[in-house]
């Protein structure tokens, strides 16, 4: 099967690219070279970027970087050119359906999305910095209130958690009664007086 993305740059072979990536300063480059290797060898896109640590989407992006501007498009060097202060509406709108299809936790390593998260997915998706305020304001924008719902662990046994419950209901103790109220003192009932006491 061919693999899913297409280097269509003729420059380097992958035995090129693995020797550059021992060379790089830059571990994130060195990863993206190391995966871009992986496809020229026949690796499907699912395994390369498996193996280096992203997301299919996130390598599609990197190849296409790599194809228009070789090496120094894997860098984040700001000097490179490499980064934008902002998102274009297309990556927005992918930011948008990544919020919605949650985390990976293999490779994203969170169950659920915070701000600071998604600046490293933003980083590494679209070589963009971002500061989490303005993350904030991005999904605003993008019309969400809160990025997930409560975490739900991936390891989360619900048949364990009913069993617990069942079992659980049968620990407790019973319902307290309502005390009775006190019956009055017969020794303190009400007094005759003396008048009544008296015989006519």
């Amino acid at each position: 099967m061919p693999p899913a993305v297409m280097v269509t740059r003729t420059e380097y072979t992958a035995s090129d690219l693995r020797r550059e990536a021992g060379r790089a300063r830059d571990g994130n480059a060195a990863r993206r070279m190391l995966a871009i290797a992986l496809v020229l060898e026949g690796a499907s896109r699912d395994d390369a970027a498996r193996t280096c640590g992203m997301d299919r989407q996130t390598l599609r992006d990197w190849v296409h970087r790599f194809n228009g501007q070789g090496l120094a498009g894997l860098s984040n060097d700001n000097s490179k050119g490499g980064r934008r202060a902002r998102l274009t509406p297309e990556q927005k709108a992918e930011l948008a359906e990544v919020v919605r299809k949650g985390p990976d936790v293999k490779v994203d390593g969170v169950v659920r999305w915070r701000r600071i998260d998604l600046q490293s997915a933003i980083r590494e998706r679209f070589d963009v910095e971002l500061a989490e305020r303005t993350i904030g304001t991005i999904l605003h924008e993008l019309g969400f209130r809160r990025l997930s719902p409560r975490p739900f662990h991936p390891k989360k046994d619900e048949e364990a958690q009913e069993a617990f419950k069942k079992t659980s209901l049968t620990l407790l103790p019973p319902p307290c009664r309502k005390p009775r109220k006190a019956s009055p003192l017969k020794s303190g009932g009400r007094t005759k007086r003396e008048s009544d006491s008296k015989e006519p």
